[in-house]
């Protein structure tokens, strides 16, 4: 973990970061540490109610928040994750009306334009004195998209700290999932006794790469990019289902939420595109099948219910679902357990699996669905830490499988089904991990794992 900048406060409010922006998500590669989140955030919103315009402060889960020309907004044009977000227009302001209290290291703050309004300007400010003077963090961003996207800011910041986000030009704003990380150097957040979790932290898999160039253009709809605080992924409109779903897992993911069980159509895959419910699955001898998996996101309700959109769920084969993905699942959290933190990338591809009905089905929903005949997973594990991409080397461990989606798949274990990287990448012509060096990309996607799994 990189060392801690001690800076006097003359100094810090003079600080420059240094920023790198990589397609619609904003990577920062300068932050103290150790570092944790701060409890309670993100903050989402869901709990807050203020349905007018003009200025008024709102108590939230992690604190009072003051809106001028701001509200929270729950309409079917408001990009949101879950059921609310903020929405400012004009040159409204969102302010935090607490300190939190051990400093800051890093700001994320996810952003999309509300409805069909144009590109809008902001900007996000500290104050180190309660709010009586203000200092500007990083630059001014500009928000493009009609879908969240996640910019961070890098920040070093001891002691009492609170943020304001100001809208500065353009179209209505929408704001959701703001988290601020600890700058303390200690774990402030109840990490419990076991130390791997010190280190833990919540990262963006996007940081790897994009592995089939995904944009956030309508006209792009069958490789249309969608970012969640939860997980990113790929939608392909023609075959019902994500191309690929893109996440990753530390025990900062990790708590006691149950789950939800609440499958739900995905409002972020744009009004014309089809969107599977629940119910197009019923009778369809498959199971509606997780790729970023229900237990990979329990540490709230609201993450956990996240992984019900129908934009992450697939058709699996019973067996395959119950049996064979699922222990490479836990096999996954227990390398998380073990002081880890993986960046995992899984989808399906080709068509025609065998479910319940021990017939091949190419399709259901009267063809609005296709069925996957293949299932694959790849994921690069690290040890807990920070510098994630500078940490990879040629001996990094990266783990592949390609499964068949038939009931005969749960014969075998799930190392049976390991693979190269390579091999999936000719398969489906997506790029994995297209951000790292092009030797030490070529050398871990050409190994097959062979680690002892008990």
């Amino acid at each position: 973990m990189k060392n801690k900048i001690i800076l006097s406060l003359f100094f810090v409010a003079l600080l420059s970061f240094a920023i790198n922006t990589v397609g619609l998500v904003t990577i920062v590669y300068a932050a103290p540490a150790p570092v944790v989140d701060y409890t309670g955030f993100p903050e989402t919103f869901e709990i807050g109610t203020k349905t007018a315009y003009s200025y008024g402060t709102v108590s939230l889960t992690t604190g009072t928040w003051g809106l001028d020309d701001a509200l929270i907004g729950d309409s079917e044009n408001d990009v949101k994750n879950g059921t609310k977000s903020v929405r400012i227009r004009n040159t409204g302001k969102l302010t935090m009306l607490f300190d939190v209290t051990t400093g800051s290291s890093k700001v994320v703050v996810q952003h999309a334009l509300f409805g069909a309004d144009t590109n809008a300007t902001w900007g996000l400010w500290y104050s180190i004195n309660g709010g009586a003077n203000w200092v500007q963090a990083g630059s001014n961003v500009t928000s493009t998209t009609h879908t969240l996207v996640q910019t961070s800011f890098a920040i070093s910041l001891f002691g009492n700290v609170r943020f304001e986000i100001r809208k500065i030009t353009g179209g209505r704003l929408n704001v959701d999932n703001i988290i601020i990380t600890d700058n303390s150097g200690t774990c402030c957040c109840g990490c419990g006794a076991d130390t791997t979790d010190a280190t833990a932290s919540r990262d963006n898999v996007l940081l790897f790469g994009n592995p089939s160039a995904a944009t956030s253009t309508a006209t792009d709809s069958n490789n249309y990019l969608i970012i969640k605080h939860q997980f990113s992924l790929a939608y392909n409109n023609s075959r019902g289902i994500p191309n690929w779903v893109g996440w990753h897992l530390s025990t900062a993911w990790k708590g006691t939420a149950e789950r939800c069980d609440c499958f739900t159509q995905d409002t972020q895959i744009p009004t014309g595109y089809y969107r599977a419910s629940t119910s197009h699955y019923t009778g369809s001898g498959f199971d509606r099948g997780h790729l970023c998996p229900s237990d990979d996101r329990d540490a709230s309700d609201t993450d956990n219910a996240v992984t019900f959109k129908m934009s992450n769920i697939a058709p699996q084969a019973p067996q395959l679902n119950q049996i064979t993905w699922l222990a490479l699942e836990n096999y996954c959290r227990n390398l998380i357990n073990a002081g880890n933190e993986l960046y995992i990338f899984s989808g399906g591809y080709g068509q025609g699996g065998v479910g319940s009905s021990s017939d091949t089905t190419y399709s259901i929903n009267s063809d609005k669905i296709k069925v996957p005949s293949r299932f694959w997973k790849v994921i690069i594990v690290l040890p807990n830490g920070s510098n994630d991409l500078s940490r990879v080397t040629t001996s990094t461990r990266v783990i592949a499988v390609d499964m068949p989606n038939v009931q005969a798949v749960s014969a075998m274990p799930w190392t049976f089904y390991r693979t190269t990287t390579d091999a999936i990448e000719t398969a489906t012509g997506y790029n994995f991990f297209s951000a790292l060096p092009t030797a030490t990309q070529a050398a871990i996607e050409a190994t097959i794992d062979t680690v002892t799994v008990p």
